[in-house]
């Protein structure tokens, strides 16, 4: 039995965010000191332009001991080891190693860390952790997002023109040609309205940064949960509002992942939506 009481032998009680938060935090802590104190000494490719270090693999074998030791009754979905655990309904950490990868395989200190606990298709508890720039983000559904000890607020930014948004990475793999028209167009839209775009090739950051009200819009054209369920709980925590492609609530299963300030919701998903109507 873990010490937060979530036992291996009947089905886990419904968790609670606000319960299971020092785990994420602890989870995201030891990420940290892995990923600070081990360069990569090996890059593997997993797929097309995709890849592997030494580091994501020994990283997500902690955060999955930790997990289990802590939580046994609750499974795991990792971004290279998959998902353990019950399936269907039942509650399951997600955790990414290291989201970056590319960036901390080439040395650029822009990567971090994610630790989320998903309930009914969305996180109820959320840590990341940026190794390289000193700062810890954390949230629970109903209790509020935080860097540190800062209560975190969307930006108040209403105007396009006023706007600084973050745009996902390019697509890659099986269909990545057609995907990419699309984010093709959303930039040339973009460009021509906001005052500045930014990629920073990792989710994560994108998704913190505009809950701490640093970017306006983080719009990624994708959802992978480990990528985005983190910092999806921290923007909702931080008043804004994260959305589906279709302007639907974002969930686990979305096909994309669209972070904004109250402000610019309707004018931005305008330019999503348009973008996709032109494929």
């Amino acid at each position: 039995m873990g010490e937060h009481g979530y036992g291996g032998g009947s089905p886990p009680r419904a968790p609670d965010g606000a319960d299971l938060l020092p785990v994420a935090r602890e989870a995201a802590a030891l990420a940290r000191r892995i990923i600070a104190e081990r360069a990569p000494s090996s890059v593997s490719a997993k797929g097309d332009r995709d890849m592997v270090t030494d580091v994501d693999l020994a990283v997500e074998e902690a955060l999955r001991d930790f997990l289990g030791r802590e939580t046994p009754g609750l499974g795991v979905l990792g971004e290279e080891g998959g998902r353990t655990g019950d399936g269907a309904d039942a509650p399951y950490w997600v955790v990414d190693p290291v989201d970056g990868t590319a960036n901390l395989a080439r040395g650029i200190p822009l990567c971090g860390a994610t630790v989320a606990l998903v309930q009914g298709g969305t996180a109820v508890a959320a840590a990341i952790d940026f190794p390289f720039l000193g700062t810890a983000y954390a949230a629970a559904a109903g209790v509020g997002a935080y860097c540190g000890d800062e209560r975190l607020r969307v930006s108040g930014t209403a105007e396009e023109a006023a706007a600084l948004v973050s745009v996902g990475d390019f697509a890659v793999g099986p269909g990545a040609e057609a995907k990419n028209r699309v984010r093709l167009d959303l930039l040339g839209r973009l460009g021509a309205r906001v005052q500045r775009i930014r990629m920073l090739g990792t989710a994560a950051a994108d998704l913190a940064w505009t809950a701490h009200g640093r970017l306006d819009a983080a719009l990624i054209l994708a959802n992978r949960p480990w990528d985005t369920a983190a910092g999806v709980l921290l923007v909702r925590e931080a008043g804004g509002a994260v959305l589906d492609r279709d302007g639907s609530e974002h969930t686990v299963d979305s096909e994309a992942t669209i972070a904004v300030a109250p402000g610019l919701r309707d004018a931005l998903m305008a330019e999503v939506k348009r973008a996709y109507g032109n494929l």
